[in-house]
């Protein structure tokens, strides 16, 4: 009678220090389970708080997959199992949770709820959350027609539901086998106000490893992440035998234990604020970077322009300073030439009596005048060449009036005229194929 006075005093106390639902929920995040809330065992990590979630309004979680995941506080941990119930190998796992008043999260396969349904009651009576894993687990929900997957997602609710034997103590959570999401599938899934989850990090215990690694992997992620959603399975006896080191490490390092339940009319959302459904949100500590303002330019209206500083240029005793690059060094095949070093201009002081300003250019300067195209005239130096030689024969003079009437004095540049008459009338031969 006494134990329950304590008890119940207790609680008055802890509901009148929380005072309102925010406050209390900020209470219950930061007060651990206490000896009394788990008989026999004193030392028992427990569970610190309960967090209700809005399906709808957070569809996607879990940092392996999504941009979000659920808002925990650092140091808090939500345990998920997937891929149950077997019997041989779930009981014990729901032992050792229960040896430390632990609630986790379970995932169950629907055939796995058909062979084994007081399974899947044993985790209602104990207290966990209970969402779905699809009906046959199959590695291919990423492949497959969204009528296949909407049979897969059907059917395991609806095995589950069965099992318990009420649709209410099913949570309208869903984690996609293996991983492997698929946007119809979990747009699918959002519209049957389902919640698709994937995980924060993973211990990786569907692998053939040690139940030491398992313990390792869970507990070096989780330190590197300070929080999450840590993802197991209920059927591998690897993870048996790891659960008890990991809680035992857990309580050892400081981190608490959190269940999450679907919202209900009767039981609103926790109240949280967008940053914290990321795992790292950024605070408001952190500074905002803001791109200046361009000024008005300040020579826009001035009549002498500040001339460049020495300090500015290359020059140097009124020389410029080129760096000594040197020969090209020769590269070994497949090696990747390094950039050359700038030539940073140096620093001098400006002589004395150095202008300070410069004359604004002219409008002149920058006017573009008219195309202006000179005449090209034509050489005739076949005239001139004709006056020194012979008389040509008809056909050579043929040739010559040809030539004469292409103008374009590039052609008669191009070409070297002989120094006489038969010299040219070969030439004009192979130049002029009508004359062959």
């Amino acid at each position: 009678m006494s134990g329950k006075g304590t008890v119940g005093r207790r609680a008055r106390h802890w509901a009148t220090l929380c005072f309102g639902l925010a406050a209390a929920t900020a209470c219950f995040a930061s007060h651990p389970a206490s000896a009394g809330d788990c008989p026999g065992n004193p030392d028992a990590l427990g569970t610190s708080r309960t967090l209700v979630v809005d399906p709808r309004e957070h569809q996607r979680i879990g940092t392996m997959q999504y941009a979000e995941t659920l808002p925990l506080q650092d140091h808090e941990v939500v345990l998920t199992f997937d891929d149950g119930p077997i019997p041989r190998h779930s009981d014990q796992i729901l032992a050792i949770l229960a040896a430390q008043c632990v609630k986790a999260t379970f995932f169950v396969v629907g055939r796995m709820a058909q062979e084994h349904p007081q399974g899947v009651r044993k985790l209602r009576d104990a207290g966990h959350t209970i969402g779905t894993h699809s009906q046959n687990h199959p590695l291919s929900m990423n492949r497959m027609s969204i009528e296949q997957a909407k049979q897969e997602v059907d059917a395991g609710i609806a095995s589950a539901t069965a099992a318990l034997g009420d649709d209410k103590a099913l949570a309208p959570f869903f984690r996609i086998p293996g991983l492997l999401r698929a946007t119809a599938v979990e747009d699918y899934l959002a519209s049957q106000g389902i919640q698709t989850w994937s995980a924060d990090f993973p211990a990786d215990d569907w692998r053939h490893i040690s139940s030491a690694q398992v313990y390792n992997l869970a507990m070096s992620r989780l330190e590197a992440k300070g929080k999450g959603i840590l993802l197991l399975h209920d059927i591998q006896p690897r993870t048996v035998d790891a659960l008890p080191h990991i809680l035992q490490e857990l309580r050892a390092r400081g981190y608490r234990i959190v269940q999450v339940v679907p919202a209900t009319p009767q039981r609103p959302a926790t109240p949280t604020e967008p940053g914290q459904w990321r795992l790292h949100p950024i605070t408001e500590t952190v500074a905002t970077s803001h791109w200046p303002k361009i000024p008005n330019f300040v020579f826009a209206n001035a009549q002498m322009l500040p001339a460049p500083m020495l300090s500015e240029s290359d020059m140097h005793d009124g020389r410029v300073v080129v760096p000594d690059r040197g020969r090209p060094r020769r590269l070994a095949r497949g090696a990747v030439p390094l950039p050359e070093a700038a030539p940073w201009p140096r620093q001098w002081a400006q002589p004395a009596g150095a202008a300070t300003d410069m004359p604004v250019p002219a409008r002149e300067v920058f006017q573009i005048p008219e195309s202006v195209h000179a005449d090209i005239t034509a050489l005739t130096a076949m005239a001139r060449h004709a006056e020194q030689t012979a008389p040509a024969t008809p056909l050579e003079a043929d040739a010559l009036m040809r030539l004469n009437r292409l103008g374009g004095g590039g052609l008669q540049r191009r070409l070297a005229l002989p120094s006489h008459p038969s010299e040219f009338t070969g030439q004009s031969r192979r130049a002029d194929p009508t004359l062959q």
